[in-house]
């Protein structure tokens, strides 16, 4: 088993969780009411809870093989765009509130499945931090599933939007389940995730969601990938230079 691809998958799980958790924040006391300004907000820090303990392991590992020490701060906050693994799916701007749940119920239905799978990973490490993670992430699915049918199936005005976002998110669906080099090499020895078991369970769920929303999804899209390979959109980099300002100008800062 590779080490450093140990540390890619693991530096990726992290990414998605961080990246996807700035985003939902910049909605903290913009939300349409204050109960869903007050839930968006937790989902946040859930997701960047569950970057922590990734970057911590991630530390972990990469100080083990020796050199300078890393902590969860530096892998979060020092950086550049090119190093983050993240998807392209979380970094996607907010837009209004019917993107911001689409774009969350996509991710919280792969994290559903995909931590489900890897609470069985022979990396008790891996399993641990899946394991705790999937009780937040399926109250996370729950709360975008009635929100994207509540607005699919709504006013025209709200389903028009929703459809606006399904045009503009589902081509970055698609590279969830593109595995990645490092994916590849741990998922034969029973530590990483197999993608392609859990496709089918995330797209049978988005289908009966969709249905209940009484939208149309993008079958037979062309599929953007490259996030996890630190090819990014030029959403990453703005993303980025807001949520690492404090740690860069003032070296030090702890969480």
């Amino acid at each position: 088993m590779s080490v450093q691809a140990l540390i890619d998958y693991t530096l990726h799980l992290g990414d998605n969780a961080l990246v996807l958790g700035h985003r939902n924040s910049e909605w903290t006391g913009h939300g349409p009411i204050l109960e869903q300004d007050i839930a968006l907000s937790n989902i946040a820090l859930d997701l960047i809870g569950q970057a922590r303990n990734w970057y911590e392991y991630a530390a972990r590992l990469i100080n083990g093989g020796g050199g300078k020490e890393v902590t969860e701060d530096v892998l979060a906050y020092l950086r550049d765009s090119r190093d983050f693994r993240n998807c392209l799916l979380a970094e996607q701007t907010n837009g209004d509130w019917g993107k911001t749940v689409l774009r969350q119920f996509y991710f919280s239905a792969y994290q559903f499945y995909f931590y489900g799978a890897l609470e069985h990973s022979r990396d008790k490490e891996l399993a641990a931090i899946a394991e705790k993670s999937l009780k937040e992430v399926t109250y996370h699915l729950r709360w975008s599933s009635e929100w994207v049918i509540r607005l699919g199936d709504g006013t025209e005005e709200s389903a028009s939007r929703m459809q606006r976002a399904m045009d503009e998110l589902w081509t970055y669906t698609g590279e969830l389940f593109v595995p990645a080099d490092y994916e590849r090499k741990l998922s034969p020895a029973g530590i990483g995730v197999d993608l392609a078991a859990i496709r089918p369970l995330w797209e049978q769920r988005v289908r009966e969601v969709l249905k209940a929303a009484r939208l149309e999804s993008g079958e037979g899209v062309w599929m953007q990938t490259g996030g996890k390979q630190g090819k990014h959109t030029e959403h990453l980099g703005y993303l980025l230079a807001e949520m690492q300002f404090l740690q860069r100008a003032y070296p030090g800062c702890e969480w």
